[in-house]
């Protein structure tokens, strides 16, 4: 009796922590692979305070990005399903063998502000992070001790299938969110969002106050200026970069550091562009040195549509004039120009370049490099057209569509596998029963 109540407590315990797993896990490869540039960023974190970026390729750090959500999400399917139980029960502790001690040296060392194991959807301080994977060692730790008492969800006849389909679709899901944008949106810049309200502060609490300095270089040297004391009305300074820096903590709105400098004369357009009743077009590139330059065709069309319908567009960036100056002349780019801080506009928009559109300082619409509106889209003005209205579609109703996007094509397939492994079980029978009567 103590034998068997003793198996019951280890096989519960044991499925209690392979669910546990296979729930946080499943999770963070998805946020992942929904948000692959946003990986890309937090990785390049990690490396800078290594002190190794520069030794890095981006095509690996790129690859790092998406084998991450492919591999998590693909082992907390495994873990869920009850399939492929040895195998990974056996990465997952070596995952959390590595990442344990990491997120500890986060939380001591403090080099970043969060490990980005959840992406933007739930954002964790270092020390929150180091005790969820101690707590998940643990659960690591005994499903693989006693990874014999994980039951199956599913059939052997079917487990193949499910973990073939599993991978599958995490694979056309990363890359369809970095051809197009994140389907879902955790950042305070999603479709919908209204800038204005995301930079309030509720009554009777004080802000954090920032501090958004732009380097120029006269003659060999740099200087940092604020908006105060720009340097308008001299042009022989020529803009190098810019940096937004903490300079009190208080509470932190959603949006807080959203600054737009024409690059021109300096003149502060974001109350401009805030209030503005009719469209805006944003033009979104955080350093243009690297932007993506295989659709400038289209982006040229779209100035010339918001020309033509009398809306506002612009190119918002943190370049240098000497890159602003290589664009224009490269891409034929006759918009102007607009300075913000280098990390809001990697919030702002997953893409380089990547176009927003704004109304009243609400994201009306976001589009990727690679899913840029052409003339057959951009054949009326705005105010008729589809991609000039809110998208009103919830958060529930895309995660019943990615949800189905997933069960009913696996559902579909294994019911096939179970239809023809039935057809061929019988057709065997017969034969037997065939041979049978023959040899009576």
């Amino acid at each position: 009796m103590e034998n068997k109540r003793l198996h019951i407590a280890v096989l519960v315990w044991t499925n209690f922590c392979r669910f546990l797993l296979a729930l946080v896990f499943t999770f963070s490869g998805f946020v992942k692979a929904n948000d692959p540039l946003g990986t890309v960023y937090k990785i390049t974190d990690y490396l800078e305070a290594w002190g190794i970026v520069d030794l890095v390729p981006n095509a690996l750090v790129y690859l790092a990005s998406m084998l991450m959500g492919m591999v998590e999400f693909t082992l907390g399917i495994y873990l869920l399903f009850g399939i492929r139980s040895r195998i990974a029960s056996s990465l997952v502790l070596l995952l959390m063998s590595v990442m344990t001690p990491l997120t500890l040296w986060l939380a001591i060392e403090n080099p970043i502000s969060d490990c980005g194991c959840f992406g933007d959807a739930i954002v964790l301080t270092n020390w929150e992070t180091f005790g969820k994977n101690i707590v998940l060692l643990l659960a690591a730790i005994s499903v693989f001790k006693w990874r014999k008492q994980i039951f199956q969800l599913v059939t052997s006849k079917v487990d193949w299938l499910v973990a073939l389909y599993s991978t599958v679709f995490i694979v056309f899901y990363t890359f369809f969110c970095i051809s197009k944008l994140p389907v879902f949106d955790f950042r305070p810049y999603h479709v919908g969002a209204d800038i204005r309200k995301g930079m309030e502060i509720p009554e009777g609490k004080k802000p954090t106050t920032y501090e958004t300095t732009f380097i120029y270089a006269k003659d060999g040297v740099e200087k940092e200026f604020t908006i105060d004391n720009f340097p308008s009305s001299d042009t022989t300074w020529v803009f190098v970069d810019s940096r937004t820096r903490v300079k009190e903590k208080g509470y932190e709105p959603p949006i807080h550091d959203f600054s737009i400098v024409s690059q021109e004369d300096g003149t502060d357009l974001t109350d401009v562009i805030l209030d503005d009743e009719n469209y805006t077009f944003l033009l979104v590139s955080p350093r243009l040195s690297t932007a993506d330059d295989s659709n400038i065709d289209l982006i040229n069309e779209v100035y010339d549509y918001s020309l033509e319908h009398g809306y506002r567009f612009l190119c918002v960036t943190a370049s240098s004039d000497e890159d602003i100056a290589m664009w224009q002349e490269y891409t034929g780019a006759e918009y102007p120009f607009a300075l913000m801080d280098d990390i809001t506009l990697k919030t702002m928009i997953r893409s380089n370049p990547g176009l927003m559109l704004l109304k009243k300082g609400i994201v009306i619409n976001k589009w990727s490099d690679g899913d840029l509106p052409d003339e057959y889209q951009l054949n009326a003005s705005l105010e008729n057209l589809p991609i000039g209205q809110l998208n009103r579609k919830t958060v529930i109703h895309k995660i019943v569509e990615v949800v189905a996007w997933f069960v009913a094509p696996l559902l579909l397939l294994t019911l096939s596998d179970l239809a023809w492994l039935n057809y061929r079980n019988r057709k065997m029978k017969q034969k037997e029963k065939g041979k049978e009567e023959k040899a009576n």
